[in-house]
């Protein structure tokens, strides 16, 4: 089953990145220092990184059920940030989401993610992991209230480019099982 390419919650446009995207996501968010300092990829330097992200995206979509969402305003359209998945397997992948900074502190990122796990949801995922920077305590929460857990025995290590190149280090890892349905009663109980 394919991902939809477009979904709307209470205040949210979520969709699939199209070309014409590109100098919107580096303006907004992609290349803004402080925006991108804990995500594990690099931040981008010009519109053409942006324009590489959007290929990317492109070619997620194509090879698997679902890839990279934008996070709109249902109001405005604005552009608020990026979530989605990157797939490992057809039943398993990795989600995380970027905001931009106007968009911090508002629930977006929690409204978001839970929108994210519905569709892992739909699509039969079992799977759905992030990784989030031990200092980062605002995505662990975020993480948390949308059903994720801490999985204790996670030790691969990672880059946080953004950070110190070139250093790795373990980052937290929250999981979770879209298809369990007690994921998806404590995402309708607790994530909105």
């Amino acid at each position: 089953m394919h991902a939809p390419a477009r979904l709307e919650t209470g205040r949210l446009l979520l969709c699939r990145p199209q070309a014409a995207d590109a100098a919107e996501i580096y303006d907004r968010y992609s290349g803004d220092p402080e925006v991108t300092r804990f995500l594990g990829w690099a931040r981008h330097r010009s519109v053409a990184d942006a324009e590489a992200f959007l290929e990317y995206s492109e070619a997620q979509w194509m090879q698997w059920p679902a890839g990279p969402y934008l996070i709109r305003s249902r109001d405005d359209s604005r552009l608020l940030g990026g979530t989605g998945f990157g797939f490992e397997r057809l039943d398993a992948a990795a989600t995380g989401y970027v905001l931009a900074k106007d968009a911090w502190g508002r629930g977006i990122a929690t409204e978001a993610l839970g929108a994210i796990v519905e569709i892992a949801r739909v699509i039969g995922l079992i799977r759905v992991y992030a990784l989030c920077h031990p200092d980062h305590a605002a995505s662990r929460r975020v993480l948390e209230k949308c059903g994720f857990t801490r999985d204790p025995t996670w030790s691969d290590r990672v880059e946080f480019p953004n950070l110190a190149a070139g250093v790795m280090l373990t980052p937290l890892c929250f999981v979770m099982n879209p298809s369990d349905d007690r994921a998806s009663l404590e995402h309708h109980n607790l994530c909105r």
